[in-house]
């Protein structure tokens, strides 16, 4: 008798076919019509500032498209709650948000607080690799130098920062399609220096220091890249 036809090879068949039509139905098909992937869409833009540990770090840049859609219906000028209403700080603000509808001063001020501890403590730590996205070029290659002559000299930095007092935009601007924006941060930390052999040649590791540092962000505002990058700094 032909094998292919016994009934426990034919029970074995039924059961592969009704297993193969639940995947299909469970993982669909390509039709042609998915969505490619864009390295500057929000989604997976977000993902190049994942942490190790998992958790999305929003540096300075765009608003969720929903919240777009929600302050257009919105009458609360851009301005509000940072600057008093005509004066010079209010307008350049309108400018830069009539340049980038996603600009939201609010979300702004978190993502820089997000990039400044970022930044301080990569710049401590030596690690270019994350700073360099965050910076422009030529901040970029001033910290670099001085990561490259701390090295050399075998010294390491121990930079913890303690809390964020207050982080306030103080200055705006808009020239061609480059959008500016500077914020004053007022922050404690803990910094010590060591030399090669451990020793402490700066700071006090049971000592908070208050720092007060203005920085300006820059972004072109016709990029796809919604992220703003370190332009300037400024220790007061």
């Amino acid at each position: 008798m032909n094998q292919v036809f016994d009934p426990l090879n034919l029970l074995i068949l039924a059961v592969a076919v009704v297993i193969l039509l639940r995947l299909r139905s469970v993982l669909g098909t390509r039709t042609g019509h998915e969505r490619r992937y864009d390295p500057y869409s929000a989604t997976e833009a977000s993902e190049k500032a994942r942490r190790a540990d998992g958790k999305v770090i929003p540096l300075p840049g765009s608003k969720p498209a929903e919240e777009i859609h929600a302050a257009d219906s919105a009458s609360e000028p851009v301005w509000q709650g940072v600057a008093e209403e005509g004066s010079a700080l209010a307008k350049s603000l309108e400018k830069v948000a009539k340049a980038d509808k996603s600009f939201d001063v609010h979300s702004f001020l978190e993502g820089a607080k997000m990039a400044y501890e970022m930044i301080v403590t990569a710049f401590a730590q030596g690690d270019r690799k994350a700073l360099k996205p965050l910076l422009s070029k030529d901040v970029y290659e001033g910290f670099a130098e001085a990561i490259a002559e701390r090295e050399k000299a075998g010294e390491t930095v121990d930079t913890q920062i303690v809390g964020i007092d207050k982080a306030e935009i103080v200055a705006a601007s808009l020239h061609s399609r480059r959008a500016s924006v500077t914020v004053k941060f007022q922050s404690q930390m803990i910094s010590v220096k060591r030399d090669s052999d451990g020793a402490v040649i700066d700071g006090d590791e049971r000592a908070i220091q208050n720092i007060t540092d203005v920085w300006s962000f820059d972004r072109d505002v016709t990029a796809r890249d919604p992220n703003w990058r370190l332009v300037a700094t400024e220790e007061t």
